[in-house]
């Protein structure tokens, strides 16, 4: 699995229909709206460089809103335990 998060550009007035139409996207695990740069940040998972290739061309950049992606690929990854 390739774990990945895609950065987004959202037009604006947009934003809340964009993430509504993210969560029912198989390889989203969480999707969140941000200030700065991007407006938007795509946890994803991936089979393969194939799979990654589809979702960002096929899945992510048809959703109504996104203007434009950035993928980043993770080589590595930890998880901490959440405690507060």
């Amino acid at each position: 699995m390739i774990s990945v998060y895609v950065l987004g550009k959202i037009e604006a007035g947009t934003e809340n229909e964009v993430l509504s139409s993210l969560k029912n996207i198989n390889q989203v695990r969480t999707a969140s709206l941000t200030y700065g740069v991007y407006d938007l940040c795509i946890e994803a998972l991936c089979k393969d460089l194939e799979d990654l290739d589809n979702f960002v061309v096929n899945v992510i950049r048809k959703v109504p809103g996104i203007k434009e992606t950035t993928t980043l690929v993770a080589s590595r990854s930890i998880h901490p335990p959440m405690g507060f």
